[in-house]
């Protein structure tokens, strides 16, 4: 890792390591189960880890996904149950937003002063909001009129939010017109940057943004989708590093276990790590799904779903003990679980230290 701001603007390919990588997929002696990954990155596929009540079905997924401290996940669909909030167990304990109800797209949890909160990213209404866990709402962010990039609100599509540690808040219209706009904490409009194009600092559909930090430094990184390759801003809005990763429509990331989790459209989940100059690089891929035709489509039938196979992953979030919740963008709703099986990293050292 590095820790101090990295000055130059470079177009890199990520670095892949054979020698790093194994099967994606590869058969557990253990009933109902696959195992994904490789040595240092290894998960199981959790079946049917989701428990809906009775009578309950999730209609279409098309959101993100968070995980709070104590380990509850939160993920969008587009019915009145609009955000879905299931305990470590698997459980739906509640659910909440119908007033959010269809294109609630994009989904940040952020902890101030020992308290939780959601900021939301949403298509249909045309603007961000911050939420507390039970559902109130704080305040709404309306469409940039201040920008000057838009005629009126509906060319206003946000799909994605991030909250840097200082309170600035990003907000990305992936559905609109490709700008990704800064705000201070106090909502106080202060730019834009990005729009659309295919060179570096461009955007085609930046669709989920994340928060890296590293020592003292903090940067934004863009799923920049269409582009198909990941971008790193400083606060300013100043690129750092367009690269592509081979990543196949990078649509939300994650940090987890040292690593950067990539939910890609195109039926799979990538794992990203860095190499000594700060480039991203390919560590494994999991759950890759095979058939072309399932890839990246909505309308794929309960009955052609696989286990250890993703469709269209979406939204993608993590737990503290390394296990991920993957989202794919189906109509009938569905929210994976990969359980982690490798130890996270430092696990050994600090066990052999006691």
């Amino acid at each position: 890792m590095i820790c101090s701001l990295i000055t130059a603007v470079l177009l890199a390919p990520a670095l892949i390591d054979p020698a790093s990588q194994e099967s994606s997929v590869s058969a557990s002696s253990e009933a109902d189960a696959l195992l994904l990954g490789n040595r240092d990155h290894r998960y199981r596929w959790v079946e049917d880890w989701l428990k809906l009540p009775e009578g309950m079905s999730l209609g279409n997924t098309h959101g993100a996904v968070c995980v709070d401290k104590a380990g509850r996940v939160y993920f969008n669909t587009d019915r009145e149950h609009a955000i879905v909030v299931v305990g470590p167990d698997g459980s739906v304990e509640r659910t909440f937003g119908e007033e959010w109800k269809g294109g609630l797209h994009g989904m940040a949890l952020v902890e101030e002063d020992g308290e939780e909160f959601l900021y939301i990213a949403h298509t249909g209404r045309h603007c961000a909001a911050k939420l507390t866990l039970e559902g109130r709402v704080v305040w709404t962010l309306p469409w940039p009129e201040a920008s000057g990039k838009y005629q009126d609100e509906g060319q206003y599509r946000p799909t994605g939010i991030a909250i840097a540690p200082d309170g600035t808040i990003f907000v990305a219209d992936g559905y609109g017109q490709s700008w990704i706009h800064r705000y201070r904490a106090d909502r106080t409009y202060l730019g834009s940057f990005g729009g659309p194009g295919t060179e570096p600092g461009k955007m085609r559909t930046p669709h989920g943004l994340v928060m890296e930090t590293m020592g003292d430094a903090a940067y934004l990184l863009v799923c920049d989708r269409e582009n198909r390759r990941l971008q790193r801003f400083d606060m300013e809005g100043e690129l750092i590093r367009a690269e592509s990763a081979v990543l196949e429509r990078p649509c939300n990331a994650v940090f987890s276990a040292g690593v950067l989790a990539v939910a890609e459209l195109r039926g799979r989940v990538t794992l990203l790590g860095l190499d000594d100059e700060g480039r991203r690089r390919v560590l494994v891929h999991l759950a890759e799904q095979p058939d072309p035709g399932k890839r990246a489509q909505n309308g794929i039938p309960v009955q052609d779903w696989r286990p250890g196979e993703f469709l269209s992953p979406h939204g993608i979030g993590a737990d503290a003990r390394g296990n991920l919740y993957v989202l794919d963008w189906n109509r009938n709703g569905r929210v994976s679980k990969l359980e982690r099986v490798s130890p996270l990293p430092g696990a050994a050292k600090s066990k052999k230290a006691r």
